[in-house]
């Protein structure tokens, strides 16, 4: 499929995001069923979808990993990314997100905007991505297209216009008016598509009289919401004039607003019973971007003292690629690159450049669901996303280009793990098969870590909640043969400073010639989050004068202060804290690199010496319940130290947001089904960290005490 002679413009990277269980895999079946990619339609429930090929996704009925498909819809050639909708693997949305030029974002019609939702939202929102809405399972109980609007408009602060709207909502069991079809406020025209094929079989005809002024209504809606963006008025011009408005010019002022960020156009129907995902690829086709309708990708060039230069979506361009995405099996590693110029071409050699290393490019392949399907190419080219074999020292976040035009990309920037828990092999025999194990999941999860205890020595693997790390245990057990026994769950503590203060570090050391001397004037002071992009909010700096200290000396010293800021005095990450060098002593003979990195941690030691908060994750907790159980559940929040910040009606239910700190939630799950016979489901994201009780810090400085 790879043709440099394919146009450009008529190419889709887009993904479908969406929270847990509002249909995404279902969606992408269908999808992938009408484009004549698959012969059958899986079901979740059966365990059989297409996007879903990893044996735990289907045990558990949700997508893990994002699965990149490319097919061809009418003229458009579409590469689709399904994304997850757990929270646990919100890093898959995150890089997908990062490579995508437009995405579907798909929504529950009973639930309307639920937590992961607001998430995948921010997501394609930091990234500036163009999104269309679909408003899924109109068949259910309390489906509600009018709320979903409202929801989206007010919790979102988006601008939705719909330009398909349901006929009926519900199904046939509890509505007197059931789901059955949808209208075009484009084209002003209903559909029905027949169940007996599969709704492959699309009936067009005109729009029933008894919902007439309902369409009307809407597609007053439509027209007022166009013609406030469409800035040559030609909309306005139309109607003033009484005209009828060409369909094409609706279509054109649509893609000039979602293509601008503007409007979020939006399409409704059902998975489940086959309706409207026809006119959704229709959709994507029409009003989300191609590479073209993109800016052009940014990145610093490392030769010319960091000069920012551009790359655009073009085949004469040199070549650049971000690669976004690493999966490993038992026979190697596919490495997903999203190509934004140039060509790449299989037995080139393309420069790493974050790790100033070449690379070697074995192989190319366009991947369906499953890696294990593909079809191998000679060469890929600009606007393309293809998985690359051969490569060694890439991780997630790597730019490769042309050696000789180098460009370094933004990296992808992931949330912190914040829960624990130990690892081992149940044989010693596998310590180093679980040491390499642990590393290849490393490289490929980029919120998946792990360390050492450096007080018992056992192994630890963080990562976004236990649902993460269990699937990471399996993996280890049915992809790589390991056994292992993992330890009980632990939060992924943070310290930081309580006050500013100016401290002295030093490292004089007197032996002969072969002594050591530095002494470091440091003062550090807490950081406000998320203030600047420095990774955990740590920011070294200097206020020396040139003749101070040499520079190797001075970027020793201050690795030495980050790589102690790495481990405070409790042992974990130190975050939110700024150190800046105001002065320093050296000696001609004594004063070495060494010396330089022993005064920076000693300068890091004295600061939190009786001057640390610990900080715990807290988590944004969304409770979705019967009434009836309200008073029980806010009582359990209460007594697990939750903020409730917000209760509010969905439909029949009531839905209770909490802020709770991760300690107190590994039971949740079960504990809040107890509460309330089954009937209430939660759902949590990372929110922070805050200060951890005192009790806590006691109990961790003196775990004996009684």
């Amino acid at each position: 499929m790879a043709n440099e002679n394919l146009d450009l413009s008529n190419f889709r990277n887009i993904g479908i995001i969406a929270h847990i269980d509002a249909g995404k895999t279902t969606t992408t079946e269908h999808v992938l069923y009408y484009a004549g990619v698959v012969h059958r339609l899986g079901a979740v429930d059966s365990g059989n979808t297409t996007t879903d090929y990893d044996e735990e996704e289907q045990e558990r009925g949700i997508t893990i990993y994002s699965a990149c498909i490319p097919f061809q819809w009418r003229e458009t050639r579409i590469n689709l990314i399904d994304t997850p909708g757990h929270v646990d693997f919100t890093a898959e949305v995150e890089r997908s997100l990062r490579v995508l030029d437009g995405c579907v974002v798909v929504f529950d019609a009973q639930k309307g905007v639920e937590a992961q939702s607001e998430t995948v939202w921010r997501q394609a929102d930091k990234y500036e991505v163009p999104r269309l809405v679909f408003i899924n399972k109109m068949d259910v109980v309390g489906a509600n297209f009018e709320n979903a609007i409202t929801e989206i408009t007010s919790r979102l602060e988006a601008k939705p216009v719909p330009i398909i709207i349901p006929m009926g909502s519900g199904s046939i069991k509890d509505s007197d008016n059931p789901f059955h079809g949808i209208i075009d406020l484009v084209e002003m025209k209903a559909l029905e598509f027949d169940p007996a094929n599969q709704g492959k079989t699309i009936r067009i005809f005109d729009i029933p009289e008894k919902y007439q002024d309902y369409a009307n209504t809407w597609r007053e809606n439509l027209i007022d919401k166009i013609s406030a963006i469409d800035l040559r008025d030609r909309i306005a011009t139309f109607y003033l004039e009484g005209m009828e408005i060409p369909t094409n010019l609706i279509r054109e002022v649509l893609r000039e607003g979602t293509l601008k960020k503007l409007i979020q156009p939006v399409l409704c129907g059902s998975g489940r019973e086959h309706i409207g995902i026809q006119t959704l690829l229709d959709g994507v086709s029409w009003y989300l971007p191609s590479p073209l309708d993109r800016p052009p990708v940014k990145g610093i060039n490392p030769k010319k003292k960091d000069k920012e230069e551009n790359r655009n979506s073009d085949t004469k361009d040199p070549f650049c690629g971000l690669v976004f995405k690493i999966t490993s099996d038992a026979h190697g590693e596919l490495f997903f690159v999203r190509i934004y110029s140039g060509v790449l071409k299989v037995g080139s050699r393309v420069l790493n450049t974050g790790r100033d290393v070449k690379e070697f490019v074995g192989k190319i392949y366009h991947t369906a669901a499953d890696p294990a399907s593909r079809t191998e190419l000679t060469e890929a080219f600009a606007g393309d996303i293809v998985a690359v074999v051969g490569m060694k020292e890439a991780i997630t976040g790597d730019t490769i280009c042309d050696p000789l035009n180098p460009i370094l990309l933004e990296k992808i920037k992931f949330a912190e793990a914040v829960v624990s828990r130990s690892i081992e092999p149940e044989s010693s025999a596998d310590k180093q098969k679980l040491i390499d194990t642990l590393n290849m999941l490393r490289k490929e999860d980029p919120t998946f870590s792990v360390k050492i205890d450096p007080e018992t020595g056992q192994t630890l693997m963080s990562g976004m909640g236990m649902l993460h790390l269990e699937i990471k245990q399996h993996r280890m057990e049915r992809d790589f043969r390991l056994k292992v026994r993992a330890g009980k769950p632990r939060v992924s503590y943070r310290e930081t400073l309580k006050k500013a203060l100016r401290v002295e570090g030093e490292c004089v050391r007197q032996s002969g010639s072969a002594g050591l001397f530095a002494k470091l004037v440091v003062e550090f002071s807490p950081y406000p989050p998320n203030s600047d992009k420095s990774e955990d909010n740590i920011k070294v700096s200097h206020k020396l004068k040139p003749d101070d200290l040499t520079q190797i000396l001075l970027n020793a010293a201050e690795q030495g202060i980050k790589l102690a800021l790495q481990s405070g005095e409790l042992g974990y990450p130190v975050m939110n804290v700024q150190a800046i060098i105001t002065g320093a002593k050296m000696d001609e003979q004594l004063s070495s690199e060494v010396a330089f990195q022993s005064a920076g941690a000693d300068a890091v030691q004295k600061a939190l010496k009786d001057n640390m908060i610990l900080l715990e994750p807290v988590m944004k907790l969304e409770v979705t319940l019967p009434e009836e159980y309200l008073g029980p559940i806010t009582a359990d929040l209460n007594a697990r130290r939750a903020e409730i910040r917000e209760l509010h009606i969905r439909g029949k239910m009531r839905v209770v947001e909490a802020i709770v700190p991760m300690a107190k939630l590994f039971d949740y799950a079960d504990k809040v089904r107890s509460l309330s016979q089954g009937r209430a489901s939660s759902t949590m994201e990372p929110y922070s960290y805050s200060p951890a009780p005192n009790e806590v810090l006691k109990n961790m400085l003196n775990p004996f005490a009684f």
